[in-house]
């Protein structure tokens, strides 16, 4: 297995087509936007997907689009809520494992012409499935341990698939038995490795199915058709006209044109003359005082979303094609800096996420996007704390340079360089004791044509360096390609790969509504994503793992994942993975998705929202979203991001009460 819900870092953090939305035109702004523009969604992308085999990508570059064209049996609506998709309603059973889901009838499979192929029935869900787990899907993680006898047939213990946990009872009835109860269950069927798979189409093309530029190699059952896609180009999608719920699908096209970061302010020309239906602004690019002087009233901060960035620390780096050291003694000082925690902590208090931020969103949205923990703090609610309360009541039992860390979004709360030379000077000495030559030399990449990026990087080694000394530590930026960058951080075959001393490049968006999301892709022993996130290959005994104490926290994460029944006991023991791994500074949280600036056609809170799987707002979707003429305004954002919170709280009060009656 591969990386899974794992984001490359692009360096614009793009304002998600479904967090902004709303009312009625400005009258300020850009010229008006033709007729066209109000039918056609049009922006950018920046990865190409290496599949579309949407049952075995666990990357957002293949969802991104999959998720536009393929419905599974839930979705997100606009207030965070699962609602019916393809199941048209379902029930569990009271211990919690049997879920049985109603399909709704009529739905069908389309070809890439729009012609009918099949109905959609119970069947495809099982075949999805199957083919996930005949071709090793990277995905099977979120699964593998959750449905009854899987993990038995994965391991080829059972070769029998029938004696796996999902059946189709018939055409319209499918029945999903568990290993354990899982709260969040439903919260995973979004995800494509749950997604349907027609049996016949799937045997008619064979290694062929999900071919990346091939829009003729995938069926369709959702509300857009993929009509082309060429590499580093353009992708296309037209509206489904024969789509179930197609009164929900407000834009006839989707069109979007590769960007590589090179030129940002082409974003917002491309929004004045139509091109585009939103733009991201970057306060500190050289025309901003223009656009802000046309756009004063329409520019917009978006919320921060579930995806954490995060600076990595490479505890095992065993390739050095993109190296400024000039002698083996510079590289194994790096490792034993690197492996040592006071070093690693020193980094994490050094590190200014504000400037960093500040270099794509200016002062006034510059704390906007900051994150200081993995798991974002308000992910999930113990009792009457949140997720961030829990975990600093437990990272102060490790060490007094905790104590008063705020770990809140959106502030500066690990920035302190007082404590980053405290910890400093206590890995110098324990260091200089192992023969370690000052200064210590630290690669990272930087994709040279993302202007935006490399300045980032450069404010993170201006911070580091300042605060630390370039007598001690030295960040040494290597001006590499996009592919090549992506090819030793997001696409990473294995550790050998892994390029580099520390890297900003990944991030993570959670899969489903529980801490384990996050946490357990580093489990040291069943993390598929541990050799990529932390340089080593997972469950074979790496001696920098065990010298960091990455068993203890394998440990931690077994006992918070053998809490099954009592919710806010599991979130505490997450918790306790959290602050140890807060702790280890083995990665040092720096950003999330949103919190930019932009300026949208998009009518505010039109489209789905919510914080996990691949049918919310993170999952850049276009069904709901309306296009209005002019750009909206902040008062029209304002307003209407009141009148949502509102209707959300009775929405989710009311969903929630719907959600009992499920249970028989």
């Amino acid at each position: 297995m591969k990386k899974r819900n794992v984001l490359a870092l692009a360096g614009i953090t793009l304002l998600a087509a479904g967090v902004l939305a709303a009312c009625s035109g400005s009258k300020n702004g850009s010229k008006s936007a033709s007729s066209d523009a109000n039918s056609t969604f049009n922006y950018v992308y920046q990865t190409d997907p290496e599949t579309l085999d949407y049952t075995l990508s666990g990357k957002t570059s293949t969802h991104e689009i999959t998720s536009n064209v393929i419905d599974g049996l839930l979705e997100n609506d606009q207030y965070g809520n699962l609602v019916p998709s393809i199941a048209e309603d379902w029930t569990v059973s009271k211990d919690g494992l049997t879920y049985t889901y109603k399909l709704r009838k009529g739905v069908k499979w389309y070809t890439s012409d729009g012609d009918e192929y099949a109905d959609v029935t119970a069947h495809d869900f099982v075949t999805g499935l199957k083919h996930a787990v005949d071709k090793k899907s990277e995905a099977l993680y979120i699964v593998e341990n959750s449905i009854k006898g899987l993990s038995s047939y994965i391991k080829g213990d059972t070769k029998d698939f029938s004696e796996v946990g999902i059946k189709a009872v018939d055409d319209t009835t499918l029945q999903f038995t568990l290993e354990h109860p899982e709260s969040y269950w439903n919260s995973k069927l979004t995800m494509g490795v749950l997604f349907p798979v027609n049996e016949e189409f799937l045997k008619s093309q064979g290694d062929k199915f999900g071919q990346a530029t091939d829009p003729t190699s995938i069926l369709y059952n959702g509300p857009f058709i993929l009509k082309g896609i060429t590499s580093k180009s353009s992708i296309e999608f037209a509206k489904n006209e024969n789509y179930w719920d197609k009164d929900n699908v407000h834009v006839d096209k989707v069109k979007l044109t590769f960007y590589d970061g090179q030129d940002q302010e082409s974003l917002v020309r491309g929004f004045k003359d139509g091109s585009y239906s939103k733009a991201r602004v970057y306060p500190r690019s050289s025309n901003y005082a223009s656009v802000e002087k046309e756009y004063k009233d329409n520019i917009i901060f978006s919320p921060q979303g579930s995806s954490s960035f995060v600076v990595f620390t490479n505890i095992d780096r065993q390739s050095y094609n993109h190296t400024s050291k000039t002698s083996d003694s510079q590289k194994s000082s790096t490792k034993k800096a690197i492996l040592n925690k006071d070093f690693r902590q020193s980094l994490n208090f050094a590190f200014d996420r504000k400037a960093y931020s500040d270099q794509i969103n200016g002062e006034e949205g510059a704390l906007k996007s900051v994150r200081n923990l993995y798991v974002p703090p308000t992910f999930v609610q113990v009792g009457d704390k949140s997720f961030g309360d829990i975990v600093k009541e437990d990272v102060v039992k490790y060490g007094d340079e905790w104590k008063d860390v705020d770990f809140s979004d959106a502030t500066n709360g690990l920035y302190n360089p007082e404590k980053a030379r405290a910890e400093f000077a206590k890995a110098k000495a324990a260091l200089q004791a192992e023969g370690v030559e000052f200064p210590i030399h630290l690669d990272i990449p930087a994709i040279q044509t993302n202007n935006l990026g490399v300045k980032r990087v450069q404010s993170m080694k201006q911070s580091i360096e300042e605060t630390l000394g370039t007598e001690n530590v030295v960040v040494d930026i290597q001006m590499l390609s996009q592919e090549d960058v992506h090819n030793i951080t997001y696409y990473a075959p294995n550790a050998a790969a892994l390029d580099w001393d520390i890297t900003d490049q990944l991030g993570w968006t959670p899969d489903f509504q529980d801490p384990s999301s996050y946490l357990e892709i580093l489990h040291p022993e069943t993390g598929d994503n541990t050799k990529s996130f932390l340089g080593f290959e997972a469950g074979k005994g790496n001696a920098a793992a065990k010298q960091i104490g990455m068993d203890e926290f394998g440990k931690l994460l077994d006992e918070a994942a053998a809490e099954k029944s009592d919710v806010n006991k599991r979130y505490e023991k997450y918790a306790a993975a959290q602050a140890w791994l807060t702790d280890s500074s083995i990665m040092l949280p720096s950003s999330s998705n949103g919190g930019g600036a932009g300026v949208t056609r998009v009518v505010p809170f039109t489209a789905a929202y919510g914080w996990t799987g691949n049918k919310s707002d993170g999952a850049f979707l276009y069904k709901y979203i309306k296009l209005q003429e002019k750009p909206v305004t902040k008062k029209e954002y304002e307003e209407a991001e009141k009148k949502w919170i509102k209707e959300k709280e009775e929405s989710n009060k009311k969903t929630q009460e719907e959600l009992e009656k499920h249970v028989k």
